[in-house]
Protein backbone atom coordinates (compact mmCIF):
# COMPACT_ATOMS: atom_id res chain seq x y z
CA UNK A 1 0.00 0.00 0.00
CA UNK A 2 2.91 2.44 -0.24
CA UNK A 3 2.28 3.86 -3.60
CA UNK A 4 -1.49 4.66 -2.00
CA UNK A 5 -0.10 6.31 0.67
CA UNK A 6 2.09 8.14 -0.65
CA UNK A 7 -0.86 9.53 -3.08
CA UNK A 8 -2.76 10.42 -0.07
CA UNK A 9 0.16 12.35 1.16
CA UNK A 10 0.81 13.95 -2.19
CA UNK A 11 -2.86 14.72 -1.78
CA UNK A 12 -3.45 15.78 1.56
CA UNK A 13 -0.12 17.57 2.28
CA UNK A 14 0.06 19.13 -1.56
CA UNK A 15 -3.40 20.56 -1.38
CA UNK A 16 -3.27 22.08 1.92
CA UNK A 17 0.16 23.96 0.58
CA UNK A 18 -0.92 24.69 -3.00
CA UNK A 19 -4.07 26.09 -1.85
CA UNK A 20 -2.63 28.50 0.28
CA UNK A 21 -0.87 29.58 -2.36
CA UNK A 22 -3.83 29.72 -4.51
CA UNK A 23 -5.28 31.86 -2.05
CA UNK A 24 -2.54 34.03 -1.84
CA UNK A 25 -2.54 34.47 -5.24
CA UNK A 26 -5.87 35.64 -5.74
CA UNK A 27 -6.18 37.55 -2.84
CA UNK A 28 -9.92 37.20 -1.11
CA UNK A 29 -10.62 40.47 0.88
CA UNK A 30 -13.75 41.89 2.69
CA UNK A 31 -15.69 43.30 0.07
CA UNK A 32 -19.30 42.52 0.14
CA UNK A 33 -19.98 39.50 -1.44
CA UNK A 34 -22.76 39.46 -4.85
CA UNK A 35 -24.86 36.71 -2.14
CA UNK A 36 -24.75 40.12 -0.22
CA UNK A 37 -25.37 43.04 -2.38
CA UNK A 38 -27.89 41.05 -4.42
CA UNK A 39 -30.02 39.38 -2.37
CA UNK A 40 -32.68 38.23 -4.20
CA UNK A 41 -34.07 35.27 -2.04
CA UNK A 42 -33.77 33.21 -4.84
CA UNK A 43 -30.00 32.33 -6.31
CA UNK A 44 -28.82 35.32 -4.49
CA UNK A 45 -29.09 33.86 -0.97
CA UNK A 46 -26.03 33.93 1.42
CA UNK A 47 -25.69 30.81 3.30
CA UNK A 48 -23.04 29.77 5.83
CA UNK A 49 -19.50 28.88 5.05
CA UNK A 50 -20.55 24.73 6.21
CA UNK A 51 -23.49 24.66 4.29
CA UNK A 52 -21.90 26.39 0.66
CA UNK A 53 -18.73 24.02 1.57
CA UNK A 54 -21.33 20.94 1.63
CA UNK A 55 -23.39 21.77 -1.38
CA UNK A 56 -20.68 22.37 -3.15
CA UNK A 57 -18.90 18.67 -2.44
CA UNK A 58 -22.47 17.36 -3.40
CA UNK A 59 -22.73 19.15 -6.32
CA UNK A 60 -19.20 17.95 -8.32
CA UNK A 61 -19.30 14.29 -6.51
CA UNK A 62 -21.08 12.72 -8.74
CA UNK A 63 -20.44 8.91 -10.00
CA UNK A 64 -17.45 10.84 -11.97
CA UNK A 65 -15.02 9.68 -8.33
CA UNK A 66 -16.71 6.32 -8.06
CA UNK A 67 -17.07 4.71 -11.32
CA UNK A 68 -14.21 6.80 -13.32
CA UNK A 69 -11.24 5.83 -10.72
CA UNK A 70 -12.97 2.35 -10.68
CA UNK A 71 -12.17 2.12 -14.48
CA UNK A 72 -8.99 4.19 -14.10
CA UNK A 73 -7.34 1.98 -11.83
CA UNK A 74 -6.90 -0.59 -14.58
CA UNK A 75 -3.95 1.03 -15.79
CA UNK A 76 -2.64 0.31 -12.64
CA UNK A 77 -0.94 1.91 -9.61
CA UNK A 78 0.25 5.20 -11.47
CA UNK A 79 -3.20 5.88 -10.90
CA UNK A 80 -2.38 7.13 -6.98
CA UNK A 81 -0.30 9.59 -8.33
CA UNK A 82 -1.77 11.09 -10.92
CA UNK A 83 -4.74 11.33 -9.33
CA UNK A 84 -3.68 13.91 -6.28
CA UNK A 85 -1.14 15.34 -8.43
CA UNK A 86 -3.68 16.18 -11.05
CA UNK A 87 -6.35 16.97 -8.75
CA UNK A 88 -3.89 19.43 -6.21
CA UNK A 89 -2.74 21.65 -9.21
CA UNK A 90 -5.38 21.30 -11.88
CA UNK A 91 -8.74 20.58 -10.39
CA UNK A 92 -9.13 21.73 -7.13
CA UNK A 93 -6.98 25.21 -8.67
CA UNK A 94 -9.66 25.48 -11.29
CA UNK A 95 -12.47 24.99 -9.08
CA UNK A 96 -11.43 27.63 -6.55
CA UNK A 97 -10.22 30.15 -9.18
CA UNK A 98 -13.67 29.93 -11.53
CA UNK A 99 -15.56 30.40 -8.00
CA UNK A 100 -13.41 33.61 -7.14
CA UNK A 101 -13.60 34.61 -9.99
CA UNK A 102 -17.39 34.54 -10.35
CA UNK A 103 -17.28 36.42 -6.77
CA UNK A 104 -15.73 38.55 -7.92
CA UNK A 105 -18.05 39.76 -11.03
CA UNK A 106 -21.47 39.59 -9.52
CA UNK A 107 -21.75 36.32 -9.37
CA UNK A 108 -21.87 35.90 -13.05
CA UNK A 109 -22.03 32.09 -14.68
CA UNK A 110 -19.05 30.55 -16.72
CA UNK A 111 -20.85 31.88 -20.00
CA UNK A 112 -20.42 35.40 -18.78
CA UNK A 113 -17.24 34.98 -17.87
CA UNK A 114 -15.84 33.18 -20.88
CA UNK A 115 -17.12 36.34 -22.89
CA UNK A 116 -15.78 38.75 -20.60
CA UNK A 117 -12.36 37.28 -21.03
CA UNK A 118 -12.52 34.98 -24.44
CA UNK A 119 -14.34 37.32 -26.27
CA UNK A 120 -18.00 37.13 -28.35
CA UNK A 121 -16.12 34.49 -30.32
CA UNK A 122 -15.67 32.19 -27.78
CA UNK A 123 -18.47 32.40 -25.95
CA UNK A 124 -21.08 31.10 -28.66
CA UNK A 125 -19.41 28.18 -28.90
CA UNK A 126 -18.45 27.12 -25.26
CA UNK A 127 -22.33 28.06 -24.90
CA UNK A 128 -23.39 25.12 -27.27
CA UNK A 129 -20.51 22.88 -25.46
CA UNK A 130 -21.79 23.82 -21.43
CA UNK A 131 -25.64 23.40 -22.29
CA UNK A 132 -24.74 20.27 -24.31
CA UNK A 133 -22.55 19.13 -20.87
CA UNK A 134 -25.75 19.55 -18.48
CA UNK A 135 -28.35 18.12 -20.78
CA UNK A 136 -26.21 14.97 -20.36
CA UNK A 137 -25.02 15.58 -16.83
CA UNK A 138 -29.17 15.90 -15.93
CA UNK A 139 -29.74 12.57 -18.12
CA UNK A 140 -26.53 10.66 -16.81
CA UNK A 141 -27.57 11.61 -13.21
CA UNK A 142 -30.33 9.67 -13.81
CA UNK A 143 -30.30 7.25 -15.58
CA UNK A 144 -27.12 5.97 -13.33
CA UNK A 145 -28.22 6.41 -9.49
CA UNK A 146 -31.78 5.04 -11.25
CA UNK A 147 -30.45 1.57 -12.01
CA UNK A 148 -28.07 1.22 -9.03
CA UNK A 149 -31.27 1.87 -6.81
CA UNK A 150 -33.09 -0.81 -8.82
CA UNK A 151 -30.08 -3.37 -8.95
CA UNK A 152 -28.11 -2.88 -5.47
CA UNK A 153 -31.17 -2.14 -3.46
CA UNK A 154 -34.21 -3.72 -4.81
CA UNK A 155 -32.03 -6.57 -6.37
CA UNK A 156 -33.95 -6.14 -9.45
CA UNK A 157 -33.34 -6.14 -13.24
CA UNK A 158 -32.72 -2.84 -14.78
CA UNK A 159 -33.64 -3.85 -18.46
CA UNK A 160 -36.08 -1.29 -19.86
CA UNK A 161 -39.15 -3.87 -19.89
CA UNK A 162 -39.04 -3.61 -15.86
CA UNK A 163 -41.64 -0.86 -14.76
CA UNK A 164 -40.30 0.03 -11.85
CA UNK A 165 -36.88 1.41 -14.03
CA UNK A 166 -39.04 4.15 -14.99
CA UNK A 167 -40.68 4.90 -11.79
CA UNK A 168 -37.42 5.29 -10.09
CA UNK A 169 -36.33 7.32 -12.92
CA UNK A 170 -39.66 9.27 -12.41
CA UNK A 171 -39.08 9.88 -8.73
CA UNK A 172 -35.56 11.21 -9.34
CA UNK A 173 -36.95 13.44 -12.24
CA UNK A 174 -39.12 15.00 -9.64
CA UNK A 175 -36.76 15.67 -7.18
CA UNK A 176 -34.92 17.38 -10.19
CA UNK A 177 -38.46 19.44 -11.06
CA UNK A 178 -38.10 20.75 -7.08
CA UNK A 179 -34.77 21.57 -6.61
CA UNK A 180 -34.79 23.52 -10.27
CA UNK A 181 -37.47 25.65 -9.42
CA UNK A 182 -37.46 26.13 -5.52
CA UNK A 183 -35.28 28.86 -4.05
CA UNK A 184 -31.39 27.48 -3.11
CA UNK A 185 -32.16 27.53 0.59
CA UNK A 186 -35.31 25.88 0.66
CA UNK A 187 -34.42 22.57 -1.19
CA UNK A 188 -30.83 21.96 -1.67
CA UNK A 189 -29.79 23.70 1.83
CA UNK A 190 -32.01 21.92 3.12
CA UNK A 191 -32.02 18.28 2.24
CA UNK A 192 -27.76 18.11 1.20
CA UNK A 193 -26.63 17.77 5.22
CA UNK A 194 -28.37 14.84 5.26
CA UNK A 195 -26.78 13.86 1.79
CA UNK A 196 -23.65 14.68 2.78
CA UNK A 197 -23.70 12.34 6.19
CA UNK A 198 -24.62 9.64 4.08
CA UNK A 199 -21.61 10.36 1.35
CA UNK A 200 -19.15 10.48 4.41
CA UNK A 201 -20.12 7.53 6.15
CA UNK A 202 -19.97 5.45 2.67
CA UNK A 203 -16.25 7.22 1.72
CA UNK A 204 -14.88 6.55 5.67
CA UNK A 205 -16.47 3.23 5.95
CA UNK A 206 -14.67 2.01 2.55
CA UNK A 207 -11.71 3.94 3.79
CA UNK A 208 -11.82 1.95 7.31
CA UNK A 209 -12.75 -1.35 5.98
CA UNK A 210 -9.85 -1.01 2.40
CA UNK A 211 -7.32 -0.55 5.89
CA UNK A 212 -8.56 -2.84 8.01
CA UNK A 213 -8.81 -6.02 5.70
CA UNK A 214 -5.30 -5.03 4.40
CA UNK A 215 -6.53 -5.16 0.60
CA UNK A 216 -3.23 -5.89 -1.50
CA UNK A 217 -2.43 -3.13 -3.61
CA UNK A 218 0.22 -3.23 -6.55
CA UNK A 219 2.78 -0.48 -6.29
CA UNK A 220 4.34 1.87 -8.82
CA UNK A 221 7.76 0.14 -8.85
CA UNK A 222 6.70 -3.38 -9.41
CA UNK A 223 4.54 -2.74 -12.08
CA UNK A 224 6.11 0.12 -13.96
CA UNK A 225 5.03 3.40 -14.43
CA UNK A 226 1.80 2.85 -16.51
CA UNK A 227 1.09 -1.18 -16.30
CA UNK A 228 -0.60 -3.19 -19.03
CA UNK A 229 -4.16 -2.10 -19.64
CA UNK A 230 -6.25 -5.03 -19.96
CA UNK A 231 -7.56 -3.49 -23.09
CA UNK A 232 -4.26 -1.74 -24.51
CA UNK A 233 -5.70 1.07 -24.16
CA UNK A 234 -3.24 4.29 -24.18
CA UNK A 235 -2.43 5.70 -20.55
CA UNK A 236 -2.36 9.62 -22.59
CA UNK A 237 -5.38 10.55 -23.37
CA UNK A 238 -7.70 7.78 -22.49
CA UNK A 239 -6.81 7.59 -18.80
CA UNK A 240 -7.40 11.27 -18.14
CA UNK A 241 -10.56 11.14 -20.00
CA UNK A 242 -11.65 8.11 -17.70
CA UNK A 243 -11.07 9.91 -14.42
CA UNK A 244 -12.20 12.98 -15.14
CA UNK A 245 -13.86 14.17 -12.25
CA UNK A 246 -11.44 12.75 -9.29
CA UNK A 247 -8.56 14.87 -11.37
CA UNK A 248 -9.92 17.77 -13.57
CA UNK A 249 -13.75 18.24 -14.48
CA UNK A 250 -15.02 21.41 -16.39
CA UNK A 251 -18.65 20.55 -14.34
CA UNK A 252 -17.51 21.95 -11.90
CA UNK A 253 -16.99 25.84 -12.88
CA UNK A 254 -20.55 25.27 -13.64
CA UNK A 255 -20.90 24.48 -9.90
CA UNK A 256 -18.36 26.90 -8.27
CA UNK A 257 -20.05 29.88 -10.08
CA UNK A 258 -23.78 28.33 -8.75
CA UNK A 259 -22.54 28.55 -5.33
CA UNK A 260 -20.36 31.68 -5.92
CA UNK A 261 -23.67 33.65 -5.28
CA UNK A 262 -24.31 32.24 -1.72
CA UNK A 263 -21.27 32.78 -0.21
CA UNK A 264 -20.66 35.44 3.04
CA UNK A 265 -17.72 36.46 2.02
CA UNK A 266 -14.81 36.01 -0.25
CA UNK A 267 -12.31 34.33 2.11
CA UNK A 268 -14.35 30.87 2.90
CA UNK A 269 -13.66 30.42 -0.88
CA UNK A 270 -10.67 27.75 -0.32
CA UNK A 271 -12.69 25.36 1.80
CA UNK A 272 -15.75 26.04 -0.10
CA UNK A 273 -13.96 25.53 -3.76
CA UNK A 274 -10.23 24.24 -3.49
CA UNK A 275 -10.70 21.94 -0.56
CA UNK A 276 -14.14 20.73 -1.52
CA UNK A 277 -12.23 19.30 -4.79
CA UNK A 278 -9.18 17.65 -2.79
CA UNK A 279 -12.25 16.19 -0.60
CA UNK A 280 -13.16 14.50 -3.92
CA UNK A 281 -9.96 13.09 -4.93
CA UNK A 282 -9.83 11.55 -1.61
CA UNK A 283 -12.71 10.18 -2.40
CA UNK A 284 -11.30 8.91 -6.15
CA UNK A 285 -8.37 7.46 -4.11
CA UNK A 286 -10.59 5.37 -1.62
CA UNK A 287 -12.66 3.96 -4.63
CA UNK A 288 -9.59 2.93 -7.15
CA UNK A 289 -7.91 1.24 -4.06
CA UNK A 290 -10.84 -0.30 -3.45
CA UNK A 291 -11.23 -1.60 -7.03
CA UNK A 292 -7.82 -2.79 -7.50
CA UNK A 293 -7.87 -4.72 -4.15
CA UNK A 294 -10.90 -6.74 -5.18
CA UNK A 295 -9.57 -7.55 -8.58
CA UNK A 296 -6.48 -8.73 -6.40
CA UNK A 297 -8.47 -11.06 -4.63
CA UNK A 298 -10.51 -11.89 -7.51
CA UNK A 299 -13.67 -10.77 -6.42
CA UNK A 300 -14.05 -8.97 -9.67
CA UNK A 301 -12.16 -9.02 -12.95
CA UNK A 302 -11.67 -6.51 -15.83
CA UNK A 303 -14.79 -7.45 -17.43
CA UNK A 304 -16.56 -6.85 -14.33
CA UNK A 305 -19.19 -4.08 -14.80
CA UNK A 306 -18.65 -1.01 -12.72
CA UNK A 307 -21.65 -0.53 -11.16
CA UNK A 308 -21.19 -4.60 -9.74
CA UNK A 309 -17.85 -3.57 -8.55
CA UNK A 310 -19.42 -0.91 -6.80
CA UNK A 311 -21.34 -3.69 -4.86
CA UNK A 312 -18.80 -6.22 -4.60
CA UNK A 313 -17.01 -3.89 -2.64
CA UNK A 314 -19.37 -1.96 -0.66
CA UNK A 315 -20.64 -5.54 0.76
CA UNK A 316 -17.12 -6.95 0.93
CA UNK A 317 -15.72 -4.48 3.43
CA UNK A 318 -18.54 -3.32 5.04
CA UNK A 319 -20.99 -5.89 5.06
CA UNK A 320 -24.51 -6.48 4.59
CA UNK A 321 -25.65 -3.20 6.41
CA UNK A 322 -22.90 -0.98 6.17
CA UNK A 323 -22.73 -1.89 2.39
CA UNK A 324 -26.17 -1.25 1.96
CA UNK A 325 -25.55 2.57 3.72
CA UNK A 326 -22.22 2.98 0.65
CA UNK A 327 -24.28 2.27 -1.64
CA UNK A 328 -26.92 4.30 -0.65
CA UNK A 329 -24.26 7.00 -0.37
CA UNK A 330 -22.70 6.43 -4.01
CA UNK A 331 -27.04 6.91 -5.30
CA UNK A 332 -26.95 9.95 -3.36
CA UNK A 333 -23.75 11.24 -5.13
CA UNK A 334 -25.28 11.74 -8.91
CA UNK A 335 -28.48 12.61 -7.64
CA UNK A 336 -27.07 15.70 -5.91
CA UNK A 337 -24.91 16.90 -9.35
CA UNK A 338 -27.93 16.03 -11.40
CA UNK A 339 -30.31 18.45 -9.84
CA UNK A 340 -27.25 21.86 -9.47
CA UNK A 341 -26.73 21.17 -12.88
CA UNK A 342 -30.01 21.41 -14.31
CA UNK A 343 -30.58 24.36 -11.85
CA UNK A 344 -27.42 25.97 -13.67
CA UNK A 345 -28.65 25.13 -17.05
CA UNK A 346 -31.50 27.38 -16.33
CA UNK A 347 -29.67 30.05 -15.20
CA UNK A 348 -27.10 30.11 -18.15
CA UNK A 349 -30.05 29.84 -20.60
CA UNK A 350 -31.99 32.35 -19.10
CA UNK A 351 -28.58 34.71 -19.07
CA UNK A 352 -27.99 34.31 -22.57
CA UNK A 353 -31.58 34.70 -23.64
CA UNK A 354 -31.77 38.03 -20.68
CA UNK A 355 -35.21 36.14 -18.98
CA UNK A 356 -35.84 37.70 -16.26
CA UNK A 357 -35.45 34.27 -13.73
CA UNK A 358 -37.14 36.28 -10.44
CA UNK A 359 -40.70 35.65 -11.77
CA UNK A 360 -41.86 31.94 -11.42
CA UNK A 361 -43.69 32.06 -15.20
CA UNK A 362 -40.56 32.60 -16.56
CA UNK A 363 -38.84 29.97 -14.41
CA UNK A 364 -41.21 27.18 -15.08
CA UNK A 365 -40.97 27.75 -18.81
CA UNK A 366 -37.30 27.53 -18.88
CA UNK A 367 -37.44 24.76 -16.75
CA UNK A 368 -40.42 22.92 -18.85
CA UNK A 369 -38.14 23.55 -22.07
CA UNK A 370 -34.89 21.90 -19.88
CA UNK A 371 -36.81 18.93 -18.49
CA UNK A 372 -38.64 17.76 -22.38
CA UNK A 373 -34.98 17.02 -23.68
CA UNK A 374 -33.68 15.80 -20.91
CA UNK A 375 -36.57 13.17 -20.65
CA UNK A 376 -36.14 12.47 -24.34
CA UNK A 377 -32.46 11.67 -24.16
CA UNK A 378 -33.27 9.79 -21.18
CA UNK A 379 -35.24 7.43 -23.12
CA UNK A 380 -32.99 7.03 -25.97
CA UNK A 381 -30.09 5.87 -24.32
CA UNK A 382 -32.53 3.21 -22.05
CA UNK A 383 -34.50 1.96 -25.34
CA UNK A 384 -31.45 1.72 -27.83
CA UNK A 385 -28.61 -0.81 -26.87
CA UNK A 386 -25.34 0.83 -26.37
CA UNK A 387 -27.12 4.36 -26.27
CA UNK A 388 -25.86 4.93 -23.19
CA UNK A 389 -22.53 4.04 -23.70
CA UNK A 390 -22.75 6.30 -26.75
CA UNK A 391 -23.67 9.08 -24.14
CA UNK A 392 -21.69 8.44 -21.41
CA UNK A 393 -18.46 8.44 -24.07
CA UNK A 394 -19.53 12.18 -25.11
CA UNK A 395 -20.32 13.44 -21.66
CA UNK A 396 -17.08 12.95 -20.46
CA UNK A 397 -15.49 14.38 -24.03
CA UNK A 398 -17.47 17.21 -23.92
CA UNK A 399 -16.56 17.41 -19.97
CA UNK A 400 -13.43 18.18 -20.38
CA UNK A 401 -13.47 20.87 -23.31
CA UNK A 402 -15.28 22.82 -21.18
CA UNK A 403 -12.41 22.66 -18.31
CA UNK A 404 -10.27 23.40 -21.41
CA UNK A 405 -12.05 26.67 -21.74
CA UNK A 406 -12.13 27.28 -18.09
CA UNK A 407 -8.00 27.49 -18.22
CA UNK A 408 -8.06 29.75 -20.66
CA UNK A 409 -10.40 32.36 -18.97
CA UNK A 410 -8.72 31.70 -15.67
CA UNK A 411 -5.05 32.59 -18.02
CA UNK A 412 -6.49 35.76 -19.25
CA UNK A 413 -8.19 36.60 -16.02
CA UNK A 414 -4.61 36.37 -14.39
CA UNK A 415 -2.62 37.98 -17.29
CA UNK A 416 -5.20 41.36 -16.80
CA UNK A 417 -4.20 40.97 -13.18
CA UNK A 418 -0.73 40.64 -13.50
CA UNK A 419 -0.75 37.15 -11.40
CA UNK A 420 1.02 34.21 -12.46
CA UNK A 421 -0.95 33.11 -14.97
CA UNK A 422 1.29 29.81 -16.50
CA UNK A 423 -0.60 28.00 -13.14
CA UNK A 424 -3.81 28.18 -15.22
CA UNK A 425 -2.13 27.66 -19.12
CA UNK A 426 0.23 25.09 -18.39
CA UNK A 427 -3.12 22.07 -17.37
CA UNK A 428 -4.97 24.16 -19.96
CA UNK A 429 -2.57 23.06 -22.41
CA UNK A 430 -2.23 19.41 -21.49
CA UNK A 431 -5.89 18.97 -20.92
CA UNK A 432 -5.98 20.04 -24.86
CA UNK A 433 -3.75 17.74 -25.75
CA UNK A 434 -6.05 15.26 -23.71
CA UNK A 435 -9.40 16.21 -25.43
CA UNK A 436 -7.70 16.83 -28.97
CA UNK A 437 -5.47 13.23 -28.96
CA UNK A 438 -8.77 11.59 -27.63
CA UNK A 439 -11.49 13.11 -30.34
CA UNK A 440 -9.11 12.09 -33.20
CA UNK A 441 -8.35 8.74 -32.35
CA UNK A 442 -11.36 7.62 -30.63
CA UNK A 443 -14.25 5.51 -33.02
CA UNK A 444 -16.99 7.90 -31.89
CA UNK A 445 -14.60 11.10 -33.06
CA UNK A 446 -12.38 10.91 -36.44
CA UNK A 447 -10.66 7.67 -36.06
CA UNK A 448 -7.36 8.44 -36.84
CA UNK A 449 -4.41 6.39 -35.81
CA UNK A 450 -2.13 7.30 -32.52
CA UNK A 451 0.70 8.97 -34.71
CA UNK A 452 -1.54 11.42 -36.79
CA UNK A 453 -3.59 12.06 -33.78
CA UNK A 454 -0.57 12.70 -31.04
CA UNK A 455 0.70 14.94 -33.90
CA UNK A 456 -2.34 17.27 -34.49
CA UNK A 457 -2.70 17.41 -31.20
CA UNK A 458 0.37 19.18 -30.26
CA UNK A 459 -0.26 21.58 -33.20
CA UNK A 460 -3.69 22.05 -31.37
CA UNK A 461 -2.17 22.58 -28.55
CA UNK A 462 0.19 24.86 -29.54
CA UNK A 463 -2.68 27.26 -31.54
CA UNK A 464 -4.23 27.10 -28.29
CA UNK A 465 -1.49 28.45 -25.88
CA UNK A 466 -0.67 31.43 -28.68
CA UNK A 467 -4.26 32.57 -28.22
CA UNK A 468 -4.33 32.26 -25.01
CA UNK A 469 -1.66 34.46 -24.34
CA UNK A 470 -2.29 36.88 -27.26
CA UNK A 471 -6.17 37.51 -25.65
CA UNK A 472 -4.16 37.81 -22.10
CA UNK A 473 -1.59 40.66 -23.79
CA UNK A 474 -4.89 42.53 -25.21
CA UNK A 475 -6.87 42.21 -22.18
CA UNK A 476 -3.91 43.71 -19.95
CA UNK A 477 -3.37 46.21 -22.64
CA UNK A 478 -6.80 47.42 -22.04
CA UNK A 479 -6.26 47.60 -18.37
CA UNK A 480 -3.57 49.38 -18.17
CA UNK A 481 -3.85 53.37 -17.95
CA UNK A 482 -2.98 55.35 -20.96
CA UNK A 483 0.42 57.21 -20.23
CA UNK A 484 0.83 58.62 -23.70
CA UNK A 485 2.24 62.21 -23.86
CA UNK A 486 0.15 64.47 -26.13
Amino acid sequence: MFTFFIGLAVLLIGGALYGRICEKVFRPDDRETPAVRLNDGMDFVPMKKWKNSLIQLLNIAGTGPILGPIQGILFGPIAFITIPVGCMIGGAFHDYMCGMISVRSDGAQMPALIRSYLGKYAYPVYNVFVCLLMLLVGTVFIYTPGDLFVTQILNADSGVSNPVVWIVYGAIFVYYIIATLFPIDKIIGRVYPVFGALLILSAVGVFVGLLIKGYPLDEIWTTGITGVHPQGLHFIPVFFVTVACGIVSGFHSTQATLVSRTMKSEKEGRMTFYNMMIAEGFIAMIWAAAAMGVMNLGLASADTSTTDVVGIIAKDLLGNVGGMIAVIGIIVLPITSGDTALRSLRLIVSDAAKIDQTKKRNRLTVSLVIFVIVAAILVFAKVNEGGFNILWRYFAWANQTIAVFAFAMISVYMMKNKQPFIMALLPGMFYMFIISSFILNAAIGFNLTWPISYSAAGVITAAYAAAVILCGRKKRAAALPDISVR
